[in-house]
């Protein structure tokens, strides 16, 4: 079952046991400067507003609501993570979730299409609550393209700079528990202690289709799967297909103000507030998706039709950084 509570994804699996889960929170973030350089973990800047698509009139583009799920909006060129973290800890382990990012049905993670399924080898799935979020696209070790929202059609997203197509844009999410056996074989008796990782403090309607699109590069790992695959019950799946709405729109299809726009990452860094790291040294990241690794970020693609979208009024800086430690959806036909 998944749900929407108070503005995050809340994806259960209660036949296992109660509270089983997760909860994806959409955050919002400072777009980071696509200037060559690795940079640190932006800070969060809130959640996006998350709304059951079923429940609104998409004028000529009601046909969207087939593939069920959620709504949200993204002002272009705006930057997105995901937080993960487990519903309930029942005792010294939180219960496993596999869980699979796709965007325009292309998997974040191996760079290849969208299957409904886990696959090993390339990896195409992170662990929950191994993978406290994650920021892009996986194009190479240790590093990651951010996501950045663009608008359909003009050659921006990771769908049509690999497919040549854009057909789906938004982005796709499928979780997979752990069987229960074997979480019963690693668990130990309740303790009463909880650790979560932060990742920081915290209508024309013909052009409303957003897809995701590779924007600046940030050190980030995508850690490998500790578990045997044999470990993950693939019978039982829960997903979600989120689209992304322009945010100027947002009010004509909702009634409700969109969020403002977020600061640029310059004027971030000249008030002198931090930015992150983040080290799991307990554990291995996996190799970036080579097919990734061939994905242009926005401000390098020529669109096809009009200027780039990119305002690059991100210049250069050295960030100071702190270190951190570690109603149901509807899920549609897609």
């Amino acid at each position: 079952m998944i749900y929407i509570n108070d503005n995050f994804l809340e994806i259960r699996f209660p036949e296992l046991q109660n509270n089983v889960g997760l909860r994806i929170h959409f955050k919002r973030t400072l777009r980071i400067p696509d200037d060559g350089n690795t940079h640190s973990l932006p800070p969060g800047l809130g959640s996006f507003p998350l709304r059951h698509i079923d429940d609104f009139n998409l004028g000529t583009k009601n046909h969207l609501k087939e593939r069920g799920g959620i709504i949200m909006p993204m002002y272009q060129s705006e930057a997105l993570w995901l937080d993960f973290t487990s519903i309930q800890k029942f005792g010294d382990v939180e219960y496993p979730i596999a869980v699979k990012i796709g965007t325009g049905k292309i998997c974040a993670v191996s760079g290849d299409s969208w299957s409904s399924t886990l696959n090993r080898d390339p990896q195409d799935y992170v662990v929950v609550p191994e993978q406290p979020w994650l920021d892009g696209y996986n194009v190479e070790k240790g590093k990651i393209k951010q996501f950045v929202a663009a608008p359909m059609g003009h050659g921006y997203t990771v769908e049509e700079q690999l497919t040549g197509e854009a057909n789906v844009g938004g982005l796709q999410i499928q979780a997979f528990p752990m069987k229960k056996d074997y979480y019963d074989s690693l668990n130990k008796p309740v303790q009463n202690t909880v650790d979560y990782c932060m990742h920081a403090p915290s209508m024309d309607m013909d052009s409303m289709e957003m897809g995701l699109a590779p924007g600046g590069e940030m050190r980030q790992e995508i850690y490998e799967d500790p578990y045997d695959f044999e470990v993950w019950d693939l019978r039982k799946s829960q997903r979600c297909f989120v689209t992304i709405a322009n945010a100027e729109q947002w009010m004509d299809i909702t009634g409700e103000e969109p969020p403002k726009s977020p600061i640029s990452a310059s004027a971030y860094t000249r008030a002198g507030l931090p930015w992150f790291e983040y080290y799991g040294n307990d554990q291995t990241a996996i190799e970036g998706a080579k097919r990734l690794g061939k994905i242009k970020s926005i401000k390098n693609v020529a669109p096809t039709t009009g200027e780039n979208i990119w305002v690059d009024d991100q210049t250069a800086f050295k960030s100071k950084f702190s270190w951190l430690t570690k109603k149901k959806v509807n899920e549609g036909k897609w």
